[in-house]
C-alpha cells in the first residue's frame, strides 16, 4: 500500500555518505540513581542494510529494550548520561531534541512495543489512534485518514476492519491489539522498524502469526527491522544478523546461519540451550541458566559471565574479554575460552573435577560443549 511521504527533516551528516540505513557506534546510556551509576547499554556497535533484519537476544536485564529506545531517543531527559552516536541514513540524530525527533517518529522510525494494553490508549478508539500519525504526517484529511486506517488493519489481517475501527482497545483480544499496534507503526511508511518483544504475553500460534505478519511487512516494504527479543528461537530463520546482549554489552554478533553453527560465547550457547524442543518428551524440564544476572551497578570483574559460566577460569574472573573477529566474516564473540575448542573443553573438565555447581548444571543439560561427548 503506497502513500504520499511527508519531506524527510534528517540533517545530512558532513562527510561520505553512508551505504547503512543505521549505524550504532560505541553507544553508552547509563542512568543515575540513588545507588550509583546503572550501566544498562555500554558501548554497543552495530549497522543494518537497508531491507535487512538484525536481531537483538538476551535475557531481561541485558540491556536490549533500552538499546532500542536509546536509538528512538525515548529516554528520560534527567538523570540520563548518553554517549556515543546513532546515524539514520546519513544523518547524526543522537542529539535530536524532542522536537526534532517528532519529524522522524513515525515517518522515518517506528517502534512496536511490547505490551500493546500500555502502548495503546484505552480511551480512545482504535481508529483515531491510527489516524493521529496519518493526519498529522502525511497531512490527510479526514475522511482519507480513516480509508487509510481501514487498508492498514485489513493489512494486518483484522477482520472486519470497517467495524473494528470504531471499537475500543479492551473489545479486542491480546492478539488483534497487537496488529494494531502493528498498523500504527507502519502507517507513515518508516523506513526502519524497532519491534521489541512483538510476541510478549501472546500463545505460540499468534506469536507465530505475529512473527510472520512483520517479516510479510518488512519484505513488502523493503523496510530495515530491528527484532528485540529474549528467545533465540524467535530470530532463528526470520533475521540476517544476531546480536547477543548480556550485561549492556555485545557478547557475540554473527550472520544468523554462522551463529546457530559455530557459537563461540557459552552464554549464546546457554541461551540456545534453554530453548524448548518438540522432540524432548512431555513434562521435560526446560533447561536454565543458573545464577542471575549481572549487578549494572556494580559488575564483576573480569568477564560479566564469567559467575554463571561452565567454563569459566581464573583468567575470566579478572580480564574482560574484548570482542575478537571469528574465521568466518562478520562473526565476533568475547570469551577467553570459546565453545568448542580444546581450550573450552579443557577448561570444563577443570570445573567438572572441582565440582562447580555451573559444570555440574550444564553436564546434566548434557549435549553442549565440551559435556557433548559425555
Amino acid at each position: 500500500m503506497s502513500r504520499p511521504r511527508s519531506v524527510s527533516k534528517l540533517e545530512p551528516r558532513k562527510g561520505a555518505e553512508s551505504t547503512h540505513l543505521l549505524e550504532v557506534r560505541d553507544l553508552k546510556t547509563h542512568f543515575i540513581t540513588a545507588r550509583g551509576r546503572v550501566r544498562a547499554v555500554d558501548g554497543v556497535t552495530f549497522s543494518l542494510e537497508r531491507g535487512k533484519t538484525i536481531g537483538i537476544v538476551g535475557e531481561s536485564g541485558s540491556g536490549k529494550t533500552v538499546l532500542a529506545r536509546s536509538i528512538m531517543n525515548l529516554l528520560p531527559r534527567n538523570n540520563v548520561v548518553r554517549d556515543g552516536s546513532v546515524i539514520f541514513e546519513g544523518s547524526d540524530i543522537t542529539d535530536y531534541s524532542s522536537k526534532q525527533m517528532r519529524d522522524i517518529w513515525g515517518i522515518e522510525i517506528a517502534m512496536v512495543f511490547q505490551d500493546p494494553m500500555t502502548s495503546l490508549n484505552p480511551v480512545v478508539k482504535v481508529g483515531r489512534q491510527i489516524t493521529e500519525s496519518l493526519r498529522f504526517h502525511l497531512d490527510l484529511d479526514k475522511s482519507e485518514a480513516r480509508d487509510t486506517a481501514v487498508a492498514l488493519l485489513r493489512s494486518v489481517n483484522i477482520p472486519e476492519p470497517e467495524k473494528r475501527i470504531d471499537e475500543y482497545p479492551h473489545q479486542l483480544s491480546g492478539g488483534m491489539r497487537q496488529r494494531v499496534t502493528i498498523a500504527i507503526a507502519l502507517a507513515c511508511g518508516p523506513k526502519l522498524l524497532m519491534a521489541d518483544e512483538p510476541t510478549t504475553a501472546l500463545d505460540v500460534t499468534v506469536q507465530s502469526q505475529i512473527l510472520n505478519l512483520l517479516a510479510k511487512q518488512q519484505k513488502e516494504r523493503d523496510m530495515g527491522m530491528v527484532l528485540v527479543t529474549h528467545d533465540l528461537g524467535v530470530v532463528a530463520g526470520r533475521t540476517d544478523e544476531i546480536i547477543v546482549m548480556y550485561g549492556g554489552k555485545v557478547v557475540e554478533k554473527a550472520p544468523t546461519p554462522v551463529l546457530f553453527s559455530h557459537m563461540k560465547m557459552p552464554y549464546t550457547e546457554a541461551l540456545l540451550r534453554s530453548i524448548p524442543k518438540l522432540e524432548d518428551p512431555s513434562h521435560t524440564r526446560l533447561k536454565v541458566i543458573g545464577g542471575r544476572p549481572p549487578d549494572l551497578i556494580n559488575p564483576p570483574k573480569g568477564c560479566n559471565f564469567s559467575p554463571r559460566c561452565p567454563y569459566a577460569q581464573p583468567k575470566c574472573h579478572e580480564e574482560e574479554p574484548p570482542l575478537i573477529a571469528a574465521e568466518t566474516p562478520g562473526h565476533e564473540y568475547a570469551c577467553w575460552f570459546p565453545v568448542g575448542t580444546p581450550e573450552n573443553r579443557a577448561a570444563f573438565d577443570r570445573n567438572l573435577e572441582a565440582r562447580l555447581p555451573q559444570a555440574l548444571v550444564t553436564l546434566d543439560g548434557a549435549g553442549l560443549g565440551a559435556s557433548a561427548e559425555r
